[in-house]
């Protein structure tokens, strides 16, 4: 790396980002909140896909692309003509890591490769999104929405008369992205000791596979596949949403202490004494009988009664808030979070900034969402100067 300021531990640090839609796209954003001049290089009449992907726009750009292309320059290039590859080539001879999520060997096929690559910057970390790791289907593509079906994510999401469901975002693109943001500074912490550069792939599949966490390990020890449950928990009770007399909102006790408290501060008693509820073990196979109890108390009063009367007695509660809520919500009005920016064709823009704090200060938007080719012409970009 280059050097480094205070607040922005990766600058100085050049990524070239020859990925597009969202798992790579969202891996360079988060390089970039930190400090990293990140290239974004797109089709000149193309770009990214998701510049597409609406409506709704802003100026223009649709929200999808503004989303997850922050702190980003764009350079347009053709990568099938000799100009376009040979420009890219001298990007990535100053890069210190490439991003890409092409089909696998396309970018080898014209002399972006790794191998190639690290012959001429042999401290080059490349990182490559695939649909799936080695194995069997290593040559397919990978779609967010399918993968999530055949992880299994959507098989325990939704309720258990209702139908398999995904998560309202696109959460494997985004879990994946994390992978390979994580990855890269590995990789970059072992080249601050050696020198060397590496070679890595981030499956989107595979990345999916390890976000089942609990699930996959309570089926790999049981046998027992516990399904869809809807908002509740397989493994603790109460843990669940609850409708209250104007609304739905949240409980989640997480230990036998707190279910006392949660019993006390309803008025419920009664449910203390009942042995069969005294542990958690207890009420998760009780779960239909306890959770039935609860919800005909909880009918009886308004949701924000509840939580206020929950919280006082240390227990965790909250409402189930929709955007226009989520929006308007004291914290996050509150934290910093939510910036307005300009962008030079959406005017003043709302943005949602990164969620981390670098020495107590969050990383700022330096650069908004680029408009396709921006950056092209910018003076500098071929000979590793840093913006």
């Amino acid at each position: 790396m280059r050097g480094k300021i205070a607040g922005l531990p990766l600058r100085g640090l050049r990524v070239l980002d020859l990925s597009r839609v969202l798992a790579g796209p969202f891996a360079t954003m988060v390089l970039g909140d930190l400090g990293a001049d990140v290239i974004k290089v797109e089709h000149p009449e193309r770009g990214d896909d998701t510049r597409s992907w609406g409506p709704p726009f802003a100026g223009g750009e649709a929200a999808y692309f503004l989303a997850v292309n922050r702190n980003k320059r764009s350079v347009a290039l053709d990568l099938k003509t000799g100009e376009g590859l040979g420009r890219a080539r001298e990007l990535a001879r100053t890069a210190d890591v490439l991003v890409e999520n092409m089909r696998r060997g396309a970018l080898a096929r014209l002399g972006l490769g790794y191998e190639t690559l690290k012959e001429e910057n042999p401290g080059l970390v490349y990182c490559s999104i695939t649909g799936f790791g080695p194995g069997p289907d290593e040559e397919k593509p990978g779609y967010d929405f399918l993968v999530q079906a055949r992880a299994g994510i959507m098989g325990i999401t939704g309720w258990p008369d209702g139908p398999p469901t995904k998560v309202g975002v696109a959460a494997a693109d985004i879990v994946c992205g994390l992978y390979a943001a994580t990855a890269i500074l590995a990789a970059l912490h072992r080249r601050s000791e050696t020198g060397e550069g590496a070679r890595i792939e981030v499956p989107l599949f595979e990345s999916t596979l390890s976000w089942l966490a609990n699930r996959a390990q309570e089926y790999l020890v049981s046998g027992v596949d516990t399904g869809r449950l809807g908002n509740a928990h397989p493994t603790i009770v109460p843990y669940q949403t609850f409708e209250a007399s104007d609304k739905t909102f949240a409980v989640a006790v997480g230990n036998d202490a707190q279910f006392v408290r949660l019993c006390r501060a309803i008025g419920r008693e009664d449910l203390i004494g009942e042995e069969r509820y005294a542990t958690n073990p207890g009420r998760v196979a009780n779960r239909e009988e306890l959770t039935a109890e609860l919800q005909r108390t909880f009918s009886e009063r308004t949701a924000e009664e509840w939580i206020e009367a929950i919280r006082s007695a240390g227990v965790p509660s909250g409402p189930v808030n929709e955007l226009a809520e989520v929006f308007a919500d004291r914290h996050v009005l509150g934290s910093g979070i939510l910036q307005e920016i300009p962008h030079p064709a959406a005017g003043m823009l709302g943005m949602l900034a990164s969620p981390l704090l670098v020495d107590g200060e969050r990383p700022p938007i330096r650069r908004p969402p680029p408009t396709l080719g921006e950056h092209t012409g910018e003076a500098g970009w071929e000979h590793g100067e840093t913006g």
